[in-house]
């Protein structure tokens, strides 16, 4: 079907032949009808109304409306099969709830953790998420304040477990009674090269703010500290990247490559 003008809303009836061309006939009766039925009539409203004609080229990343018959997978979303895909996930993810995805990768989640001190609205907090959901860790621990930049994240907050502590004292009585040694990640006087270091399979590795590193608290409770090698004139690079480069040598030594 054509869509409609340039910020015209479509019809009743133009959403309605929208939904049966996107929804299949041995679907409608119980994916589209009824309140479900508006709901989509109305999303499919907001979709035109937000992006009329914009060529396929320019849209963006992810997956239109399915195409063909749905899959009876309940792990699937009719408001995604519907209406198409533009989340932040990889392609196997593609029309999948989003409870079914933390399922999924629940089963498939690596035993390392990350903590990072948050005294001062930290920005890079975003980025540490993203990291730890792109190499699956266990957990993110945030110690400190409980506010920070979510955007840096891309809405992989949604897919990993955060866990917050109030202070460094709580994230160790945390971390011993899990029996996890915390590694710190900092380039402090005697720290050990990570370059140089087989980093445990069970541990956490913990970052310190932007700007002052780790806090006098956290140095006291550490089983380690990992220096990153560096070689220009820059005393420290940021904790977001800090903790790429050390998940990565965990996933170096302990992943299974899929």
């Amino acid at each position: 079907m054509a869509l409609p003008e340039k910020d015209v809303a479509p019809s009743s009836e133009a959403c309605e032949a929208a939904v049966n061309d996107v929804v299949p006939a041995q679907s409608r009766t119980t994916a589209a009808t009824s309140s479900d039925q508006q709901t989509l009539f109305s999303r499919v409203s907001d979709s035109y109304r937000a992006d009329p004609g914009v060529p396929e080229a320019e849209l963006p990343v992810g997956v239109g409306p399915w195409e063909g018959p749905w899959p009876s997978d309940p792990r699937y979303d009719p408001e995604l099969l519907a209406l198409g895909d533009r989340r932040n996930v990889v392609d196997r993810y593609r029309y999948w709830r989003r409870e079914a995805i933390v399922e999924d990768l629940d089963r498939f989640r690596h035993p390392f953790h990350v903590a990072i001190e948050n005294w001062q609205h930290d920005l890079n907090i975003g980025t540490v998420v993203r990291t730890a959901n792109a190499f699956l860790a266990r957990e993110v621990h945030i110690v400190g304040r409980r506010r920070w930049n979510r955007r840096g994240a891309m809405v992989t907050d949604r897919y990993q477990h955060i866990r917050y502590h109030d202070d460094v004292a709580g994230l160790l009585t945390w971390a011993r009674s899990e029996q996890l040694p915390v590694i710190g990640i900092d380039n402090l006087p005697g720290a050990v090269p990570l370059e140089t270091v087989e980093l445990p399979r069970e541990c956490v590795l913990l970052f310190g703010q932007e700007g002052p590193g780790l806090s006098d608290g956290a140095r006291a409770g550490l089983d380690l500290v990992c220096s990153i090698a560096q070689f220009g004139s820059t005393r420290s690079i940021n904790a977001g990247v800090a903790s790429g480069i050390a998940m990565h040598a965990w996933i170096r030594r302990w992943a299974d490559p899929r």
